[in-house]
């Protein structure tokens, strides 16, 4: 029997608040002027840009002059790495990322690495966590900057951001996260966790799709990669998206506010769904930390039916229950479907093939998950073990 309609792919993008959309709509309809013209129409689109960005700057504790407005969090990733090191490329040519970073890091550093930088891709443990003494082992004279993301998008692992970011700046390194997964679900304050830039994004946070933002320490050496009317204090020329830019202070708005009732009901859904899973099969086995977890993600394998999870989703979905396996992002590499975090945390060819991304959000309800476990039991009925 298939449900209504059952969500729970929010690491992969979220319902739009339709708080969020009754903020956005006067500046389609009503309030529509370019900000940078002088007139009237121009000045009330500037008035939102301004009370936008000083939104976004309170929540992680910075200045409105430091948060640049982007298309996204993978525009925000590339101005980050590509822009630091390509304005420092005299003095230092070194980067460290970790081995979990989302593929826009990734492959942006193998860019980089084409351009005659160096790249060290730090190791995880099988948790998914950053053993900070091998940074720390890491970092050389010519080491330039460090990014780690703070929660993964897969197996949604918590890094310790605090630590990270200490020992950069005890080595003269700039430190960057990218907080895509993490910004409006936990709190960050980008002075006591030592970060000089941080990737943001709307779509995690019941926001618009298509609007994001990198947060730059005062002081950061950084080229732009787009070049034209100096909009963004000359680092992200174009036009401002203001409705999409309105439509992301009011999703950060409603998510600071709302964090911490919010955070208690969805972690109730996820531990109600852990629990069900370990006293109904034997073979369950979780993806990455059980306590260093962002408490919306659970990320699960069934031992013996790796092979078999794209089937497994398929039969949800046709059941009208959308999980997933891993990053939406990666699913677009034809050439690779084994998920590079999983392999990193130590699960073989096969297993890193296996997982079940679970992710919850602000629509999600108890009654959902347990129409959700009724219908696993049906489909892994279906199954076949290769054991």
């Amino acid at each position: 029997m298939k449900n209504k309609g059952i969500y729970f792919d929010n690491a992969a993008t979220t319902q739009l608040d339709t708080r969020v959309l009754d903020a956005m709509i006067p500046y389609f309809i009503e309030n529509y002027g370019n900000a940078s013209s002088m007139h009237d129409f121009g000045s009330k689109a500037k008035v939102a840009l301004l009370n936008s960005r000083k939104t976004i700057a309170d929540a992680i504790l910075a200045l409105p002059e430091e948060i640049i407005f982007t298309s996204s969090g993978t525009e925000a990733n590339n101005l980050a790495l590509k822009g630091v090191a390509l304005a420092n490329r005299s003095k230092r040519n070194h980067i460290i990322v970790s081995s979990i970073e989302h593929d826009c890091i990734l492959n942006t550093s193998h860019f980089l690495e084409e351009e005659g930088f160096r790249v060290t891709y730090l190791p995880v443990d099988s948790s998914g966590i950053i053993d900070p003494k091998l940074l720390e082992d890491a970092i050389r004279p010519d080491t330039l900057l460090a990014s780690v993301m703070h929660v993964n998008n897969e197996i949604g692992t918590i890094q310790p951001l605090e630590e990270i970011g200490e020992i950069c700046h005890q080595n003269g390194v700039l430190f960057h996260s990218d907080a895509c997964q993490s910004f409006g679900k936990i709190p960050i304050n980008v002075l006591s966790q030592n970060i000089d830039l941080l990737t943001l994004n709307a779509h995690k946070m019941y926001g618009p799709k298509g609007v994001g933002a990198l947060y730059i320490r005062k002081g950061t050496k950084i080229n732009t990669l787009l070049h034209g009317g100096g909009q963004e204090s000359g680092l992200r020329s174009s036009t401002e998206n203001i409705p999409a830019i309105a439509g992301f202070a009011k999703s950060t708005e409603l998510c600071i506010e709302e964090m911490a009732t919010e955070s208690k009901r969805i972690q109730a859904m996820r531990d109600y769904l852990a629990e069900y899973l370990f006293e109904n099969y034997a073979d369950i086995y979780i993806n990455g930390s059980q306590d260093q977890r962002l408490y919306n993600n659970l990320n699960f394998s069934i031992h013996g039916l790796e092979g078999e999870t794209i089937r497994l989703l398929l039969l949800l979905d046709e059941m009208g229950i959308a999980v997933s396996a891993g990053s939406a992002c990666s699913s677009n590499d034809k050439s690779n479907n084994t998920s590079h975090v999983l392999k990193a945390i130590g699960l073989n060819q096969f297993e890193a093939r296996g997982a079940v991304r679970v992710t919850f959000g602000r629509y999600n309800t108890m009654e959902e998950v347990k129409n959700f476990t009724q219908a696993l039991g049906s489909v892994i009925s279906q199954l076949k073990s290769i054991f």
